[in-house]
């Protein structure tokens, strides 16, 4: 199955549906981080979550961050995902290792730990909005079912997975978030739990060969499902050199003199996708050149 996000409603109750299937994209960021299981199985259910909260998005220039800060041997976890769907992401610690808990599953919760989630919403016009909420159990679906219950008031259930080979590669990762909208019955929820109880596990359902549209349906047995939307998904950076150039820029007339005077060149490593990028001493003059005019426009009395 190629990587898509499907998005769905209930036509006869208030309920909402997003499902992913990340598997390529997981693998992509897997080769890009060098990342072994236990990272591979955090950040490809981050990455899941930001892409089906990314599409949710109306501004094409919108996105979602996700921030996962924990004290757990994996250390921090950024994913991002714009209005497409389309994520990229890293984590601080990609060889961090744990045993495996008894039932043979990777025990993210422990690799996690205990802190915080942050969810950043930027739709592209004024100031991002931003929901924090401590983590629950560090397994990340839990993690933000908890963050929609408390900061955005959406009582969700969240499934998010990632089953990695034997050789390290990604097997199959995916998610799906199902939503109350006001108006849903007590009937309709106890319907939906049970339902959800008896889909099982997220890679268990693809694993099995079932589509996007089939878990959906197992889901939202006894729903009538409306098919909204379907759409590509893949890890996408948008790195690019004049945007390490201004950030470069930013660090000021100062540390770029250091720079200047100290380097014959500079490499700027891209944390999202690992690409370098080269900067020779001739480049760093002519950020010095902007960054001195950028602070003389900028000085007192402007």
């Amino acid at each position: 199955m190629s990587d898509r996000l499907i998005r769905a409603i209930c036509r006869n109750a208030e309920i909402k549906f997003t499902a992913v299937c990340t598997t390529e994209t997981v693998e992509r960021a897997r080769q890009i981080h060098k990342t072994l299981p236990l990272a591979t199985a955090a950040l490809g259910r981050t990455l899941s979550a930001a892409s089906m909260m990314g599409r949710e998005l109306k501004d094409k220039n919108g996105s979602v961050t996700i921030q996962i800060k924990g004290n757990g041997p994996l250390g921090a976890i950024t994913a991002i995902g714009d209005c497409d769907g389309c994520v990229r992401g890293y984590l601080q610690n990609p060889a961090a290792e744990l045993p495996l808990l008894p039932n043979g599953h990777l025990d993210v919760g422990s690799g996690v730990g205990r802190g915080y989630l942050m969810v950043i919403k930027d739709i592209g016009v004024g100031e991002p909005f931003t929901g924090t909420t401590a983590l629950h159990n560090g397994e990340i679906a839990e993690d933000i079912t908890k963050y929609f219950a408390e900061s955005e008031q959406v009582p969700s259930a969240v499934a998010l997975g990632v089953l990695v080979d034997i050789d390290q590669h990604v097997k199959q990762a995916g998610g799906y978030i199902v939503q109350l909208m006001p108006g849903a019955t007590d009937e309709d929820i106890t319907r939906l739990e049970n339902n959800i109880a008896k889909a099982g596990a997220m890679t268990a359902m693809l694993e099995s060969g079932m589509s996007l549209e089939d878990i959906a349906h197992a889901v939202l047995d006894g729903f009538e499902v409306e098919f909204l939307e379907e759409a590509p998904v893949t890890y996408r950076c948008g790195c690019n050199h004049a945007k390490v150039t201004r950030a470069l820029i930013s660090l000021g007339k100062d540390e770029l003199t250091r720079l200047r005077d100290e380097e014959e060149g500079i490499e700027v490593t891209c944390q999202f996708c690992d690409k370098v990028y080269k900067m020779t001493r001739d480049d760093i003059a002519v950020m010095l050149e902007a960054a001195t005019a950028k602070e003389e426009n900028n000085g007192p009395g402007r």
